[in-house]
């Protein structure tokens, strides 16, 4: 019985773990800011990062010179709560647009209003929140098993901040949608359930999201 509810205890750790370490949006988390879902497929990001993508067959990037980025949004609006404050939300799309412009501004001319040669870019965070971090190697053994379980209940364990975007790409003449983008990250820990999460905790996310955007804007370019 007791090598039964060990093995039991293992591999629920082992699905937990493995559900928690997939790094690709899964379709029911798809927030319905897109225009279509169904031309997405896998890839790697030029950071090695995976994300699901779709690029008009054809474009011919090099023809856009110039960017305009809207501000970005939430979509859907969250509610303000006291882990995740009205403060933490204003500065997160604020940062995302900040980090957009400084990274995409090296390779193009960022405008104040969209037209001919000019690449529209509509970011969306479709998601943050905080969540129980998932077990580490060292804790599948079903003594630190109950260890672990009890963290968990008690609310000491870590928690990790998460953040997903949606972004459509759009082209400033004829408003035609030519690229989309879905991704997630995982910024810095909180340390229990109880810590505020802020902007500082996913701005390494979101400048490596912008980073990515400018690599591939490179990549495909040429």
């Amino acid at each position: 019985m007791r090598s039964n509810l060990s093995l039991s205890l293992l591999l629920a750790a082992t699905l937990t773990l493995s559900a928690c370490s997939n790094k690709k949006v899964a379709p029911e988390a798809y927030s319905g800011f897109l225009r279509d879902y169904n031309a997405l497929t896998e890839r790697q990001s030029p950071s090695g990062q995976t994300v699901l993508s779709w690029v008009r067959p054809g474009i011919r990037v090099d023809l856009y010179t110039q960017v305009y980025i809207e501000p970005s949004q939430f979509y859907p609006q969250p509610q303000p709560t006291e882990r995740i404050p009205q403060t933490t939300l204003s500065d997160v799309t604020w940062y995302y647009d900040a980090a957009l412009k400084h990274e995409l501004g090296k390779v193009m001319t960022v405008v104040t209003a969209p037209g001919p040669n000019t690449l529209i870019v509509r970011p969306a965070i479709t998601r943050v929140a905080a969540s129980t971090q998932s077990l580490r190697a060292y804790e599948w053994l079903p003594i630190t098993l109950v260890a672990a379980g009890v963290s968990t209940a008690t609310g000491i364990r870590d928690q990790d901040s998460e953040i997903a975007t949606e972004v459509a790409f759009l082209d400033g003449g004829t408003r035609t949608v030519v690229a989309e983008v879905v991704r997630k990250g995982t910024g810095v820990p909180l340390e229990n359930d109880t810590e505020v999460m802020t902007a500082a905790n996913v701005k390494a996310v979101l400048d490596g999201w912008a980073t990515d955007l400018r690599n591939s804007y490179v990549a495909i370019r040429k």
